[in-house]
């Protein structure tokens, strides 16, 4: 049995074999992304099982993206880069920072309105400096409501 806490490699003079390493969730976030506005259907191996990840497939299904999920493979039915639709309920990203700042900037410019939601946590971080750039960029349509985290894209 191998100790998952250390581990130690002696010199070989050949090695072979498959190593299975975690789903990276820096990288899951933005596949999904991708894969949504792509046209086609994109298969996603070894997705990060992570709640934020998880808050991103969520959003996308929101903004009318098929998804479906079979462990770590997620399958995404692109919409193309002007098929994502207006949600019909806010965009709640969690806890997931990258969520938010992802997301914000996929969906600023679409032709509808997007609100942004978080959980407590979430909801105490400044979104300023998402706020002010996509603004920018956008002909001033990132508008913050009285909560922070609550993005509204109209």
């Amino acid at each position: 049995m191998i100790d998952t806490d250390r581990l130690e490699i002696a010199p070989a003079a050949r090695i072979s074999g498959i190593a299975s390493v975690p789903g990276d969730k820096s990288i899951s976030h933005r596949l999904a992304m991708i894969a949504a506005v792509a046209e086609g259907t994109t298969t996603i191996e070894n997705f990060a099982e992570s709640a934020d990840c998880v808050s991103t497939l969520e959003c996308l299904r929101r903004l009318g993206v098929s998804i479906t999920r079979n462990g770590t493979t997620v399958t995404i039915e692109g919409r193309g880069l002007r098929g994502l639709t207006a949600p019909s309920q806010h965009l709640d990203a969690g806890n997931s920072g990258t969520t938010v700042r992802l997301m914000a900037g996929l969906v600023a410019g679409f032709p509808f309105e997007s609100v942004f939601i978080g959980d407590e946590s979430l909801s105490r971080r400044p979104m300023q400096r998402i706020i002010e750039p996509l603004s920018n960029h956008c002909g001033g349509l990132a508008q913050p409501s009285t909560r922070e985290t609550t993005i509204t894209f109209l």
